[in-house]
């Protein structure tokens, strides 16, 4: 669609826009460089961690690739394409395997922050027939989009593209359901946490220009980037004012409105992004540029400034702590313990989850190196050890015991729109505690290694230093959820108190403002203080709670009171080392290696269930779409010339793929019953429970010896695909980005794209 018309007044309201969240921004910067300059300072008390945190994760790896079917709106067509999630959790597309191994361009980049994943095509209708009012296709009609098995998986986003796949099996769908739903909870959090200014003067911009809205509470496209966070800040303020324009414009049958709504919502949403994108640069790299200046008063005035603050804050205390308490008593405190219950259980069972997980893992593999071998089934086994936190299907129970997460009645008294946040939230805790135990278990036994003789003492070892790890991450884990809780709490409560007293107190803080020397009005707003004073207001319910939940031991939660000593003043030392690869290090195989066989031999966290080498039971246009194949890790083969024959006419309609998947279905129900079952798999003995977490004090779990079992039956095993090296997703959060074509510039983002029925990307 031609949105020319519209491009100027859509620039002129996205400035706007864009021009009062830099105006807030530049004020939150002042506020979060002092804040940052006095914690340096002043330090802190917290309690120390006692789990080693790796720096690099994931480098080298990929965590999934494999083949999946997409559709292409444009020609109404069904393609094979061969997807790989590299280290940084964007979707790579590629016309085929080969395309990938022979270092092609990508077909389309998609990054998935701000995405759901729908397993149903009925689900997705449902937020297509909600996006336009008035326009449902009526009864009978054909719907906005068929899918040829009964496995879809959809990317859905409010104001981006969408994109459409399938699989042939419920398993690969689980599987690619756990991928894509580890991707998206990546991507949504791309705010770094490393940053100590820019990041917590951008959260608060975003929340003080929502409050000046009126819109308190959490919000549920704080995903992605800060370019993308801002796109969808616009886009929110935009949505409304399109709809009403363009939908009495839009001609044709209900589900055409409906794709060419989906179309101009893209499209206008890159506009948007670009120009938020350039504004928003220019305004970080201004305060940036003032930073020294400003950074030498703050360390010069230091004392005077913290002077100023707390005069402003005891005057702002005055007059509003008083109403804030009444306003606690009366409509949070009832209910603080109801929302730290229904916090606490779903998180807690996750904890307990990722601890049963990493002991299960490490438990089997130790009976497997009494089964099998020593130190080489041990490099082996590391190796897969080594990203247990980052294999999506392995993790899924941990994440899943989050959807239990209900504020029921709580939800709508305190305006929380959504417990996603929060769930969200818990589960990266979940996964960086799982990859801390895991990593400080591998350094201790790496340390060992050396000094061990024999199968019998490494087993020995192995058990003595999970005991250890579980330790640790007991303590840890009681330190992140209380730290978890407070924090939720106060998410939920402190945006109901600010718009319960908004009325009697906010239009009264502006007389606050003489009481603030003009040399450090960059530094104290009368706004933040305010909100200070409401939470300290509230802040020691808070605490009491989660005190009180800790003292009555609830889901194995450690008092504040308690502190662990460190039992191993060295283990951080050993952290800081160069980084364990367990391959090149016990293998023996030479360091050095052609790229492209690197590229090829890539290791990769989740194994594939199919593969572009099987049989090929009917193709669409000329391109392959294959059955599954065996998951069993095979050496990497030389790639294969493409036949220069014709490719037989093939079915490109729903009907006709869905005719040719039930003729080759007999043939491949044996094969696809039995995909995910290595060669060779036995029967698995049982594995003794988890040491359950220790009293008051944690202490050595009484681990029994483990007895020798094979291996597990349907283990995920590491498979040779590579990684993606040179074509890594941007970092523009749009939703896609297509790939240049050779030659050629990228076409430019504002202009939407599309795919012709050769599959070549167009303008349109």
């Amino acid at each position: 669609p031609c949105l020319t018309w519209l491009c100027s007044p859509l620039a002129e309201r996205t400035g706007k826009v864009l021009g009062e969240f830099c105006r807030c921004y530049k004020e939150q910067y002042g506020v979060a460089l002092f804040n940052s300059v006095r914690y340096e300072i002043e330090g802190n008390g917290g309690p120390q961690a006692q789990l080693l945190h790796r720096k690099v994760p994931l480098e080298d790896h990929v965590i999934y690739s494999g083949n999946l079917f997409q559709y292409i709106e444009e020609n109404k067509k069904w393609r094979n394409r061969f997807c790989v999630v590299p280290h940084n959790y964007g979707l790579v597309l590629y016309e085929n395997k080969l395309a990938y191994e022979r270092d092609l361009q990508p077909r389309v980049l998609v990054n998935s922050a701000g995405y759901k994943i729908l397993t149903s095509v009925d689900q997705y209708l449902e937020l297509v027939n909600s996006s336009l009012p008035g326009v449902t296709p009526k009864s009978g009609h054909s719907p906005i989009l068929k899918c040829p098995t009964d496995f879809p998986l959809i990317l859905w986003h409010p104001y981006a593209r969408h994109y459409y796949f399938c699989v042939m099996t419920g398993k690969e769908q689980e599987k690619w359901r756990a991928v894509f739903q580890d991707c998206v909870r990546h991507c949504n959090n791309g705010i770094s946490e490393d940053s100590k200014v820019e990041a917590p003067a951008f959260t608060d911009a975003v929340r003080m220009y929502r409050q000046s809205k009126e819109q308190y509470g959490t919000w549920d496209m704080l995903c992605g980037n800060e370019t993308q966070v801002l796109s969808n800040l616009v886009m929110e303020e935009l949505l409304p004012e399109l709809r009403t324009t363009i939908g009495p414009r839009l001609k044709g049958k209900a589900q055409e409105r409906q794709r060419t709504w989906i179309q101009i919502s893209d499209a206008v949403y890159r506009m948007v992004y670009e120009q938020t994108k350039a504004q928003y640069d220019a305004v970080t790299a201004k305060c940036e540029q003032e930073r020294p200046q400003m950074e030498s008063t703050i360390r010069t005035d230091m004392d005077q400034i913290i002077t100023s603050k707390e005069h402003l804050a005891s005057k702002i205390r005055a007059f509003v702590l008083p109403k804030a308490e009444i306003c606690v008593r009366n409509h949070v405190q009832p209910y603080i313990s109801s929302i730290l219950e229904a916090l606490m259980t779903p998180t807690s069972q996750g904890f307990a989850e990722v601890r049963d997980v990493f002991f299960k893992e490490v438990t089997d593999m130790n009976m497997n190196i009494v089964n099998e071998g020593g130190l080489e089934k041990l490099v082996e086994y590391m190796e897969k050890l080594s990203h247990l936190a980052f294999h999506p299907v392995k993790m899924q129970s941990c994440y899943e015991k989050m959807d239990q997460l209900k504020l029921e009645g709580l939800q709508q008294r305190f305006d929380v729109s959504s417990t996603s946040v929060f769930k969200q939230r818990a589960q990266i805790h979940m996964r960086q505690q799982m990859d801390d135990a895991v990593y400080t278990f591998e350094t201790l036994l790496h340390q060992e290694l050396g000094k061990l003789q024999g199968k019998d003492e490494l087993c020995k070892s192995i058990q003595r230093i999970l005991e250890r790890v579980l330790k640790k991450y007991d303590y840890d884990s009681s330190t992140v959820r209380k730290k978890f809780f407070r924090e939720a709490l106060l998410q939920i409560t402190i945006p109901f108190l600010l718009k319960k007293l908004a009325p009697t107190c906010k239009g009264e803080l502006a007389k606050f403002q003489e009481l603030i020397f003009e040399d450090f009005a960059s530094f104290i707003l009368v706004e933040n203080t305010y909100e200070e004073v409401v939470l300290q207001s509230v802040m020691k319910d808070i605490m009491q709670a989660v005190k009180e939940a800790a003292v009555q031991r609830k889901h194995n939660l450690y008092r504040d009171s308690m502190v662990m000593h460190n039992s191993d003043p060295n283990l951080h030392l050993l952290g800081e080392g160069v980084p364990i690869d367990w391959g090149e290090e016990y293998s023996g195989q030479p360091a050095a290696e052609p790229a492209a066989d690197k590229r090829r031999r890539a290791k990769q966290v989740v194994s594939v269930i199919q593969d572009d080498e099987g049989v090929l039971p009917y193709e669409v246009g000329a391109e392959v779409l294959t059955q599954p194949s065996s998951p069993e890790p095979r050496e990497p083969q030389e790639p294969q010339e493409p036949d220069p024959g014709p490719p037989p006419s093939s079915p490109d309609g729903v009907e006709e793929i869905q005719e040719a998947l039930a003729k080759e279905s007999l043939g491949t129900e044996e094969r696809l019953t039995n995909a995910d079952v290595p060669s060779g798999a036995s029967v698995h003995h049982a594995t003794p429970a988890p040491p359950k977490p220790g009293a008051d004090v944690p202490a050595e779990a009484e681990v029994p010896h483990a007895t020798p079992a094979s291996p597990t039956p349907g283990a995920e095993t590491l498979s040779p695909p590579a990684s993606v090296a040179c074509h890594q997703p941007s970092d523009k959060e749009t939703g896609e980005e297509v790939a240049p074509l050779e030659g050629k510039c990228s076409p430019s983002p504002p202009t939407a794209t599309t795919e012709s029925s050769e599959g070549v990307q167009t303008e349109f």
